[in-house]
């Protein structure tokens, strides 16, 4: 689970552990992976902390191997890692510009191919009979607007990527999900060079533990159900 420091990544987590998973959690805040860690633990559940900038991708590789060779086998991957920095292309920094890029798309590229022929044992060899990519992108990765290109840029990447490689992988019983979250009360969406509000009072918007529902939701399915996508919005959310 990347980005597991806190948000969607930590509440994801946290869900995936209450349903029997052991978990490994991966961002740069090794302090908050251990709060985590020891969270998970005292409730029953199995967790691992690998401390890994994944804009890195000697780093966004390791971790995948780190994490097999700590649990033996693994069956499912959320790429769930972000990186918003909003702002006219005309005043953009290119460092914010490549750090989305790295973090946002190129970290899902190198983490998915290191962990596909784990995956693919998994799914032959695991008790489940299938094994599970999860990709969490965004209602940017569809909807464009200004100031948020670049971010979008990576969205829309992720979506493209996530479904060429469901169907070159889905015939092997690996399934590939893609959620799209709207507004969302997480650190990235309210700190510093975030998204604004866009006029959506922040208590109209979701929880971290929404989309842990729905990406769990995904994974918890009987074996012969693939659950490629969903968007999931505030009620209040028009676009």
């Amino acid at each position: 689970m990347t980005g597991a420091s806190s948000g969607i990544g930590a509440a994801t987590a946290l869900s995936l552990a209450r349903r029997g998973a052991a978990v490994t959690v991966v961002a740069r805040r090794t302090g908050r992976l251990e709060e985590l860690a020891t969270l998970i633990r005292e409730r029953g559940g199995s967790c691992s902390v690998l401390a890994a900038d994944l804009a890195d991708a000697v780093q966004a590789r390791r971790v995948v191997e780190d994490a097999v060779d700590r649990f033996a086998r693994l069956d499912v991957l959320v790429n769930n890692a972000g990186y918003v920095a909003m702002g006219p292309v005309e005043k953009g920094n290119p460092a914010d510009w490549e750090r989305m890029v790295d973090l946002n798309f190129n970290a899902v590229l190198h983490m998915s191919q290191t962990a596909l022929p784990h995956l693919l044992r998994a799914a032959a060899d695991g008790p489940r009979g299938v094994a599970d990519l999860v990709n969490v992108s965004s209602v940017g990765g569809r909807v464009v607007r200004k100031n948020n290109g670049i971010y979008s840029a990576t969205k829309h990447a992720v979506g493209a990527f996530s479904e060429a490689l469901r169907q070159e992988v889905t015939g092997r019983s690996i399934r590939v999900g893609l959620i799209e979250p709207g507004m969302t009360a997480t650190e990235m969406a309210t700190g510093p060079g975030s998204a604004a509000a866009r006029g959506l009072p922040q208590n109209l918007w979701l929880r971290a533990e929404d989309i842990a529902r729905a990406i769990t939701f995904v994974i918890t399915q009987p074996p012969h159900v693939a659950i490629n996508e969903i968007m999931v919005r505030p009620t209040a959310q028009e676009h």
